[in-house]
């Protein structure tokens, strides 16, 4: 065997590797547009998911009250995180990953919708070799173990959020999902109003509460 072989077939092994995400990518491309919940379940990883989610939110929420003294700050923030994080840990079911990333936008987390939002073809999709060539080019590979890919792969940055998946097991298998720029913005926006709320006594009416009747002479 000559020895200039030996580098030509490393590059073709891991080129070859490089290839094993993105069959597991376009799998579950297909579970989230069919639905699949079941599907879902076995290709995420929930718990280092969370995790990531609540790092993500309480950074959002920090950020969005810097305008504040930080001593009214630091007690917003920490008020916020205790609304937005556990609705979105309770958010977390196959159904509610498939309804975030068949376009990007949590319908069923109540959050306005920004009007340019993208369409659910927009979402993570997979209808041939081109759009899966598209994410191939797009992604990031992060060792061995670890590739992040943008969706969708040919919009802007801020306008995209992008899954980590992980190799465990002989599987690829998604851990993390970085929320958009714009999505981040909107849940820090309601955490911080309804912390607000919460601190100030207010319900969520925002109601004064009705006044005593004077007493009688």
């Amino acid at each position: 065997m000559r020895w200039w072989l030996i580098p030509l077939l490393a590059v073709a092994a891991w080129f070859a590797y490089t290839l094993t995400p993105f069959w597991s990518l376009y799998g579950f491309a297909a579970a989230v547009q069919a639905g699949d919940a079941a599907a879902i379940e076995q290709r995420v990883n929930f718990r280092t998911l969370r995790l990531s989610l609540a790092r993500q939110i309480s950074a959002a929420v920090k950020a969005d009250s810097n305008a504040l003294d930080p001593r009214e700050r630091q007690r917003i923030a920490d008020a916020a995180a205790a609304v937005a994080l556990p609705v979105m840990e309770s958010a977390l079911t196959p159904q509610a990953v498939i309804d975030l990333l068949d376009d990007g936008w949590p319908q069923g987390a109540d959050l306005a919708a920004p009007a340019n939002r993208h369409e659910r073809r927009d979402g993570l999709r997979i209808p041939d070799l081109g759009r899966l060539l598209r994410y191939y080019v797009s992604s990031d590979m992060r060792g061995f173990r670890s590739v992040v890919i943008p969706v969708p792969p040919d919009h802007p940055r801020h306008e995209q959020f992008r899954i980590r998946l992980r190799l465990r097991d002989w599987g690829w298998r998604l851990v993390d999902i970085e929320l958009s720029d714009d999505l981040r913005r909107r849940i820090a926006e309601k955490a911080v109003a309804a912390a607000t709320r919460l601190r100030d006594g207010r319900p969520a009416s925002d109601k004064a509460p009705p006044e005593a009747p004077a007493p009688r002479p």
